[in-house]
């Protein structure tokens, strides 16, 4: 059983505190989702879980391991967050082998299951370049998953796709709940966070709460 504490936790940037004293608690076979609107500080606060910026104030632990001191970044992390940096030149499966030897967790063959299971042919020949929106969507959430994370922080997972790849990808978030991975998601997509969350945290101004029907 993996847990993420947030304890207290606020962010100041040039005198704006844009994550408030937040203090949530996540546990692996779960989806958390959050909804607000833009600037309301769920990417900040995805960014903060991903280890990418730290607090002002507060605490981020990871199964009792303080974020930026006791652990860099949460291992076997699964991340789709603004924008994930491919090599336009390079085909899918070529970006994420060559992103696979950074852990070395995985061979060519979970990295063309991962591609498979966005909906994607791993032997298309076009370059990232080539692809169109929501093709590069679906290879970025092949690269969240090809690790089988053990955390899977998704920011906008079905931005640009279209009914059927919705409903794909909203299945492969399921299975990785039923597989075990904790995974906190933020949408747009009302549907999207009623049809997957067990639990559903609205943010405005850096503030989060339960929502209504989660009360």
């Amino acid at each position: 059983m993996n847990r993420i504490d947030i304890e207290n936790v606020s962010k100041t940037i040039r005198n704006n505190e844009v994550l408030k004293d937040i203090s949530l608690h996540f546990e692996s076979g779960h989806i958390y989702g959050f909804v607000g609107r833009n600037g309301s500080g769920k990417t900040m606060l995805f960014r903060m879980i991903a280890g990418l910026i730290k607090p002002t104030r507060g605490s981020v632990r990871y199964n009792g391991k303080v974020l930026g001191t006791e652990l860099d970044i949460i291992p076997r992390l699964g991340l789709v967050i603004e924008n994930v940096g491919l090599y336009p030149e390079f085909t899918g499966l070529r970006n994420l082998k060559m992103l696979a030897k950074i852990n070395s967790l995985i061979g060519e063959q979970e990295i063309r299951e991962a591609i498979t299971r966005v909906g994607l042919d791993p032997d298309d020949r076009r370059t990232v370049r080539k692809y169109s929106l929501g093709m590069k969507q679906r290879i970025v959430l092949a690269q969240a998953i090809m690790e089988r994370p053990d955390v899977l922080i998704l920011d906008e997972p079905t931005n640009a796709l279209d009914e059927d790849g919705v409903e794909q990808i909203r299945d492969l978030i399921r299975g990785e709940k039923e597989r075990g991975a904790l995974v906190l998601i933020a949408s747009h997509n009302r549907e999207d966070i009623s049809t997957l969350c067990d639990v559903i945290y609205s943010m405005q101004g850096g503030v989060c709460s339960l929502t209504e029907e989660e009360k």
